[in-house]
């Protein structure tokens, strides 16, 4: 349906209205003469104007760049700031630990974190924790635990799954149906099919096969996956993955660092899930790096037990300042203060808003796309039905159209996330920010469309 020389031209349009509005970004990015990539972190070069908006300050969902534009914000910091920006409870005990309190790092316990531990036992389920600062670090410390209890080498993913950096993840289903090495993939120390098995997302068959071989300790999963669109499971998926894990001698790990989204347990709670470690992060630490892994009681006494593990000093496992008294402290707050469980049914309700009103325009418009919701957090695909498997929904991608929309929307006061089409709501969203988006929206779609 999309004309691409319509697309190109339209698209030129939107870039050059994008460099007259925002002069003073293109001259910081312009001067960074001395950042690898020319920003902080080289994700941040996932651009479609050319160069990026450079941050002047952001409040609850509204974000201002140093050309005095802002945005209503449905990025949200790729969930990191799910919260919303800086919340007063987070600023409030991120003050309190500065100023009256002291002690930012200190290698010593604070009282908060026996709270958040207990917090997120009754949110996830899981009964002992340890904190991190991402949830990159979380996953990697269970990959050496569950290595340790199983004597096992290998960690199954699902293809196209996110799990931050870590090596073990950067794995797909290849051409043969057997793993590969994810196409670019960044000085793997290994051949990742060494370390790891894949499965295509909901196929217990595939998994099963991959099992059968005894020679995986985990399987670490997504509830559904989030950073290649949000592909769901089918109905019984992950009761037969927790049954085939228990079959063949492995332990699952559910990684909730994105579908956080779907509820104050995330999935786990929301549907009953019942993994032997829970990783989260990002979220959970309002802004604040923070991260986290828990351990049901069964598999923390194991660990425990084992007086051949390192655990206070060389074993790998664990940093300086993990579960430091400030990050512990924005964990508390945000947990208790801010996405709390009646918070979530606020997001929740504002993010179906979000999706009946993108589906009501697709349906007018008879677009061949479709839109996804988990929680707080809804995504739309190119194709139609949506996606089922990772692969299915990364071959549904359309660079073209994305770069377009996400520049449409930019130049008009919204930000989507830019690895992808995800809308996340926080407790500061209104139902009147999602209709300013879906107008927008809609009026790029019939510019697109020529109607």
């Amino acid at each position: 349906m999309i004309d691409r020389d319509r697309l190109a031209h339209l698209h030129e349009r939107e870039l050059a209205s994008f460099a007259s509005r925002n002069p003073k970004s293109a001259a910081a990015y312009a001067a960074a003469t001395h950042l690898f990539g020319k920003v902080p972190m080289t994700w941040m070069n996932k651009k479609a104007g050319g160069f990026p908006l450079y941050l002047a300050g952001a409040r609850g969902n509204r974000v201002t760049d140093i050309d005095g534009h802002e945005y209503i914000d449905f990025a949200l910091g790729d969930t990191g700031a799910m919260a919303g920006h800086s919340p007063q409870a987070v600023v409030d005990a991120i003050g309190r630990r500065i100023y009256e309190q002291g002690g930012l790092t200190t290698m010593l316990p604070t009282e908060d974190a026996e709270w958040v531990g207990a917090e997120l036992t009754r949110r996830f389920g899981v009964d002992r924790w340890s904190f991190s600062l991402t949830a990159t670090d979380a996953n990697r410390w269970a990959i050496r635990l569950v290595r340790a209890l199983t004597d096992r080498p290998k960690i199954l993913f699902h293809s196209y799954c996110y799990h931050g950096s870590v090596d073990e993840s950067l794995i797909v289903v290849g051409p043969d149906g057997e793993g590969m090495s994810r196409p670019g993939n960044v000085g793997a120390p290994v051949d990742v099919t060494q370390t790891s098995r894949v499965a295509e997302f909901n196929d217990l068959e595939g998994l099963e096969r991959q099992l059968a071989h005894e020679d995986v300790a985990a399987v670490l999963i997504e509830p559904a996956l989030t950073n290649i669109g949000i592909v769901l499971p089918d109905p019984g998926y992950h009761e037969a993955v927790r049954e085939l894990t228990r079959k063949y001698g492995t332990l699952l790990i559910i990684d909730e660092t994105h579908t956080f989204s779907a509820g104050p347990g995330g999935a786990t709670k929301a549907w009953g899930l019942d993994p032997d470690i829970v990783v989260i992060g990002k979220a959970i630490g309002g802004g604040i790096p923070s991260g986290a892994y828990g351990l049901s009681a069964e598999i923390a006494d194991r660990v425990l037990g084992r007086t051949d593990l390192d655990l206070v000093d060389m074993g790998g496992v664990g940093g300086t300042l993990a579960g430091s008294p400030l990050s512990v402290a924005a964990m508390r707050a945000t947990l208790e203060h801010v996405l709390t469980d009646d918070a979530f049914d606020g997001m929740i309700a504002t993010a179906t808003l979000f999706t009946e009103g993108m589906q009501a325009i697709l349906d007018e418009l008879e677009l061949p796309w479709a839109i996804n919701q988990l929680g707080a957090r809804a995504e739309y695909r190119f194709v139609k039905p949506y996606p089922r498997t990772g692969t299915e929904a990364h071959e549904a991608a359309d660079e073209g159209i994305e770069d377009f929309l996400h520049l449409y929307l930019a130049n008009r006061g919204i930000l989507l996330t830019p690895f992808h089409n995800m809308a996340l709501m926080s407790p500061d969203t209104s139902a009147a920010d999602v209709e300013a988006h879906l107008a927008v929206f809609q009026s790029a779609v019939r510019e697109l469309l020529n109607r």
